[in-house]
């Protein structure tokens, strides 16, 4: 971002009535990454119900005026960008927090809002959420493939009507599974990036 700038130097990232306001490039970097967390988190909420809404904007009209079954497949579309979209937020997101909570959170006596977080948000009676909101996918196209069932398709509409919704349902289950193991495995990424193992040469 500063490329020009020594890591000893400050940087001046805003102007106030009383003068500058400095940071060092790793105060800078910390605040504009903890930026970035949370603007990924309000457009990945936000996306939800408009994805929803378009969907069933679209389911409707194509139940009311389309004659062919096939044609639902353009709200699946419409289901799979929209998660794809979220997911593609909410990976990038975590990613971002188990690099601040390995490079920054070391101290006892800076930032721990992401090891804080990590450790005590499992031991949440009933407190889990499903970040990607894969159940709100899943009874989605669960409801999307109805329309297309209904009157009975040709058999090669049936076939792939059924095939790319199935597709869906196992990628909602892929990125669910995969979402549950990111914090975990990213977090030892990041920390034998950070620590090495030592040189084995003679």
């Amino acid at each position: 971002m500063y490329p020009f700038a020594s890591p000893r130097l400050p940087v001046v990232l805003g102007l106030s009535k009383k003068g500058a306001i400095r940071m060092s490039l790793s105060e800078s970097e910390f605040t504009v990454l903890r930026q970035t967390i949370a603007i990924r988190g309000t457009v990945r909420i936000a996306l939800l119900p408009v994805t929803i809404l378009a969907w069933a904007g679209l389911t409707t009209a194509l139940v009311l005026f389309s004659q062919l079954r096939i044609d639902v497949l353009f709200p699946l579309a419409i289901l799979v960008a929209g998660f794809e979209a979220i997911h593609a937020l909410h990976v990038g997101a975590e990613r971002i927090g188990r690099y601040l909570q390995v490079f920054y959170e070391g101290d006892l006596d800076g930032p721990r809002w992401e090891t804080t977080a990590m450790a005590v948000g499992p031991a949440l009676p009933g407190g889990g959420v499903d970040p990607l909101f894969t159940v709100v996918f899943t009874c989605a196209t669960v409801i999307n493939l109805l329309p297309g069932l209904l009157p009975r398709p040709t058999l090669l509409e049936l076939g792939i009507i059924i095939a790319l919704h199935a597709a869906f349902l196992l990628r909602l289950l892929r990125a669910r599974v995969a979402a549950a193991r990111q914090r975990a495995v990213e977090l030892e990424s990041f920390r034998a990036l950070k620590s090495p193992p030592p040189d084995t040469k003679p």
